[in-house]
């Protein structure tokens, strides 16, 4: 039985850490401004900026608020196709704002005990293991980013919604590949740095004992 509870308080510990890395990622708004400030995405779509961010602001409310439930994007309009595809997109970050909620918790109580016991050299081997994953899934995104991103989607979505038509879903515009090839590269980078303090952390309680 203490077996299974020790997998579970470590299951936990990961799923808190991949869902608040996506949480992180999906929040950085900087990120999506820098993109307006430095790419023609802005004289593509005929916008200022402070328009833009208005209008990525109401999609991001619609995606991660449960109580908003139509998306209205005050200078965009979408097809039935786009529609659907973003009530899924939806649904994935709900789902993934709820389990960060339900695991961070466990989850951090987990890690006092750890350091309470000085047993942090638990987490080097888990996560070296865990820091690997990052690294081979930017290799590979680095070789081929758009097979990448059809394998991506075509794993998590039923359908081809996510083939946007500008003429018909104009904020596919909005949303050009490359900012989500750096959603990806920010998403790696954190789960890899979270990796990296917690063999670090690991390592200085090995010294110690």
């Amino acid at each position: 039985m203490e077996k299974f509870k020790t997998m579970g308080a470590w299951l936990v510990l990961f799923l808190a850490i991949i869902s608040g890395t996506i949480f992180l990622t999906i929040n950085s708004i900087w990120l999506y401004w820098l993109n307006l400030k430095t790419t023609t995405v802005l004289t593509d779509v005929g916008l200022s900026l402070s328009q833009m961010m208005g209008n990525y602001g109401h999609l991001l409310a619609y995606l991660e608020l449960p109580w908003v439930r139509q998306l209205l994007l005050p200078d965009f309009t979408d097809s039935v196709n786009g529609l659907e595809h973003f009530r899924e997109v939806k649904a994935l970050f709900l789902v993934n704002n709820f389990v960060f909620l339900v695991t961070i918790g466990p989850a951090i109580a987990f890690l006092r005990r750890l350091v309470q016991r000085g047993q942090q050299w638990r987490l080097i081997q888990p996560f070296s293991i865990g820091a690997l994953v990052p690294v081979v899934l930017g290799v590979i995104m680095a070789i081929d980013f758009n097979r990448f991103f059809v394998i991506f989607h075509t794993l998590l979505f039923r359908n081809s919604d996510w083939l946007f038509d500008p003429q018909l879903d104009p904020i596919i515009l909005a949303l050009p590949e490359p900012f989500f090839a750096q959603c990806f590269c920010l998403a790696f980078g954190i789960f890899e740095l979270v990796m990296l303090v917690g063999i670090w952390r690991g390592r200085v309680a090995v010294k110690k004992l």
